[in-house]
């Protein structure tokens, strides 16, 4: 009986002794895998709490940036409103001091303006003068003047008189019954205010009534200007001293006239 005893608190003693060294064992093995774990849920934790801090951050770093953009934008919109209200106070400023000061520069200039013109109106102006007279006087103080239209040649003398006008020996009036070929003649005169102070003499050939009336102007003219040069100005002006150098275009060999040619028949 005592070695059964015996027997069985050893037995008992083997299988407590198991018991605890089996249940030690999953324990420990219980608590390193729950620490592991938790230190991967710790490490998953802190990964996704800094990524959720990260983008936080950029969310956060995003929105001021535009916070500031906004602000420089509505401190620019001020900064242009009160530029321009300033302008507009500095213009309208101006606009109030401008009516003076344009009317004291307007008396100054007036003022400058007044005495300027009235010494430019004391000093009479020089008339052009010529550069090459074609008229001549002889030695009883008679203007000569030689004049050329077309086919027309017209010698012309000047002298002071009553406004007498002769060609060819007859009157104006009776040699040329044109009003348009003598209000032609008469235009040198009367530009140069002689006309009824002078008498003309005038001695034409060659040409027809128009090509004469052409040459006695010109002649007219470069007398007038050869018995006074500061009657220049007044006959250059008028065109009075210009040769119209046009002439009849001559006939061509194999043509009945310039141009025109003789009827032609193909067939």
């Amino acid at each position: 009986m005592i070695f059964d005893d015996d027997a069985a608190e050893a037995s008992e003693e083997t299988t407590d002794e198991a018991v605890e060294e089996t249940a030690d064992e999953p324990v420990e093995e219980a608590s390193d895998e729950a620490v592991d774990e938790v230190s991967d849920d710790a490490s998953d934790e802190d990964a996704d709490e800094t990524s959720d801090d990260e983008s936080s951050e950029d969310e956060g770093g995003e929105e001021a940036v535009a916070e500031e953009a906004a602000a420089e934008g509505e401190s620019s919109e001020e900064s242009a409103d009160e530029a321009e209200e300033v302008s507009a106070d500095e213009s309208s400023d101006e606009s109030e001091e401008t009516p003076e000061s344009s009317e004291e520069s307007v008396e100054g200039d007036a003022e400058l303006t007044l005495g300027e013109s009235s010494e430019e109106s004391e000093e009479p102006r020089i008339p052009r003068q010529p550069t090459l007279i074609r008229g001549k006087i002889d030695r009883h103080g008679v203007a000569i003047g030689t004049g050329r239209r077309k086919t027309s040649v017209a010698r012309v003398r000047v002298v002071d008189g009553d406004g007498g006008m002769t060609i060819n020996g007859r009157e104006l009036a009776e040699y040329f019954q044109i009003e348009r070929d003598r209000c032609l003649i008469e235009a040198p005169l009367k530009a140069t205010e002689t006309y009824g102070s002078v008498n003309v003499w005038v001695r034409v050939n060659g040409g027809g009534l128009t090509g004469q009336a052409g040459a006695i102007v010109l002649g007219i003219a470069r007398a007038l200007q050869a018995k006074d040069p500061n009657l220049h100005e007044a006959l250059s002006d008028g065109g009075y001293l210009t040769r119209d150098d046009r002439m009849v275009e001559r006939k061509k060999y194999g043509y009945k006239k310039a141009r025109k040619s003789f009827q032609f028949s193909k067939r």
